[in-house]
C-alpha cells in the first residue's frame, strides 16, 4: 500500500460527523483490495467494523481510528487539498485512517493468533460517535478484550511515540446557553429586558469559577469562544447566545464547574428579567492510560529503539476515553513534526510519520498482546 497516496486521497474528501459516506466507500474500496480469506466487514451508520479472524484465538484485540473531519476552510495550499468547501482533515484523521488501513493490510496478509477488530469510528469531533457505536449490536458481537489507538501531534518530531501513565486527554464538555428577554426600540430601554447586557454580565461573572472555585492544584479551562445576539444597532436584543467549552483533568471538577455555571445562569435570570436554557452538547470522558496496559507498550517501543518521549497532560478531548472506560487499553501520540496546531486551517503533518505509525501499531499487535 502506498501510504502517502492513500492519505492524500482521504485528505481530499473530508466529511463531518455522521456524514462520512464518501469516506466509508473509499475505506471499503481499499479493504476489498486486501486478502479476504480471514476478513469480515460490518457497516455501522457511516463507520465500519473489520474483523480479522485469528489462527488460534483466545481473545480479541481492537484498534480504533476516527474518520471524520472538521468544519474548517483549508489553507494549506496542497495540490491535494479538500474538494469539500468548508471541510478539512485539520485534526489528522486522514493520517489515523491511513495507519489503520496499513496495519489491517499487514494483519489480513499474515493473521496473528488472536482476533483483531479494526474500528473505523465516525463523529469523533462531534456530536460524538464512540458511545452510540459501543452501544450497537455490531460492536457487542465483536467487542474487543483490549483496545488501543493513536492521535497525531505536531508537538513531537515526525515518527516519535509519546505517551505515559495517567491522564492523556481531558474531560471535556461543550457549552451552549440561550438567553431570552424582551426586545424593543433602543430609545425605550426601560420597556425591554436586554439579553446582550445579560449575556455579557454572565460571561464576566463566570470568570471567577476557575479562579475562585477550582482548587489551584487542579487544572481546568472554561472558555466562551462565541457570543451572538441582536439584529440591528438600534434594536435591543430579545435573544442572545453564548457558546463555549469546559475542560478538566478530573470528573469532580467538571461537575463543580457545571454546578456553578448553573448558579450564574439562575442569578442572571433574576437580575436581568430573562430566561435561559443550558445545553452541554457533546461530553467526552477523559483518556486515562492505566499503568498495567501502557507500560508494556512503552517497553516495546524502547526495545525496538523507536523514538519515545514521556508526554504531559493535554486539555484536548477525545471520545476514545469512552472505550478505555469500558475496555482495557491505552492511547498514544504519534509525532508529525513541526507544523501549525491541530484544528488549524494550515495543518500540514509530515507524511514520513505514516510508515512509522504502521510499524509501531502492527509491531506491537503482532508480538502478541
Amino acid at each position: 500500500m502506498d501510504y502517502i497516496a492513500v492519505r492524500r486521497a482521504l485528505h481530499k474528501i473530508p466529511e463531518v460527523g455522521f456524514e462520512e459516506v464518501e469516506t466509508q466507500a473509499f475505506l471499503l474500496e481499499q479493504i476489498k483490495k486486501m486478502p479476504q480469506e480471514h476478513l469480515q466487514i460490518k457497516k455501522w451508520r457511516t463507520g465500519l467494523f473489520v474483523k480479522v479472524s485469528g489462527t488460534a484465538p483466545s481473545k480479541t484485540v481492537g484498534f480504533r481510528t476516527d474518520i471524520d473531519a472538521l468544519p474548517v476552510q483549508e489553507k494549506t495550499g496542497y495540490s491535494f487539498a479538500s474538494k469539500h468547501d468548508g471541510k478539512m482533515h485539520a485534526c489528522g484523521h486522514d493520517f489515523h485512517m491511513t495507519v489503520a488501513l496499513g496495519v489491517l493490510e499487514k494483519v489480513a496478509s499474515h493473521p496473528i493468533k488472536d482476533n483483531v477488530v479494526f474500528i473505523f469510528q465516525p463523529a469523533e469531533e462531534g456530536p460524538g460517535g464512540a458511545i452510540p457505536m459501543m452501544e450497537s449490536s455490531e460492536f457487542k458481537e465483536w467487542k474487543p478484550d483490549f483496545v488501543y489507538a493513536l492521535h497525531v501531534s505536531p508537538e513531537f518530531p515526525a515518527g516519535t511515540v509519546a505517551t505515559k501513565e495517567g491522564i492523556l486527554f481531558a474531560n471535556t464538555s461543550e457549552l451552549f446557553i440561550d438567553f431570552t428577554g424582551k426586545g424593543g426600540h433602543a430609545a425605550y430601554p426601560h420597556l425591554t429586558y436586554d439579553t446582550i447586557v445579560a449575556a455579557c454580565s454572565f460571561v464576566t461573572g463566570i470568570q471567577s469559577i476557575v479562579a475562585r472555585r477550582v482548587s489551584p492544584l487542579n487544572s481546568a479551562v472554561l472558555t466562551i469562544g462565541k457570543m451572538s445576539g441582536g439584529t440591528k444597532q438600534n434594536i435591543i436584543a430579545e435573544h442572545a447566545r453564548v457558546e463555549g467549552t469546559i475542560r478538566t483533568l478530573d470528573q469532580k471538577t467538571m461537575a463543580l464547574i457545571k454546578e456553578d455555571i448553573e448558579r450564574h445562569v439562575q442569578a442572571t435570570e433574576i437580575a436581568y428579567h430573562c430566561t435561559a436554557t443550558i445545553d452541554y452538547g457533546a461530553n467526552y470522558y477523559q483518556v486515562y492510560n492505566k499503568r498495567e496496559y501502557v507500560d508494556p507498550f512503552i517497553d516495546f517501543c524502547k526495545a525496538q529503539a523507536y523514538p519515545y518521549v514521556i508526554c504531559g497532560d493535554a486539555m484536548t478531548g477525545e471520545d476514545f476515553g469512552y472505550f478505555l472506560k469500558d475496555i482495557p487499553g491505552f492511547m498514544f501520540w504519534l509525532g508529525v513534526g513541526n507544523t501549525s496546531g491541530l484544528h488549524s486551517a494550515d495543518f500540514k503533518p509530515d507524511e514520513s510519520a505514516l510508515a512509522q505509525g504502521v510499524r509501531v501499531v502492527s509491531g506491537y499487535l503482532m508480538k502478541g498482546l
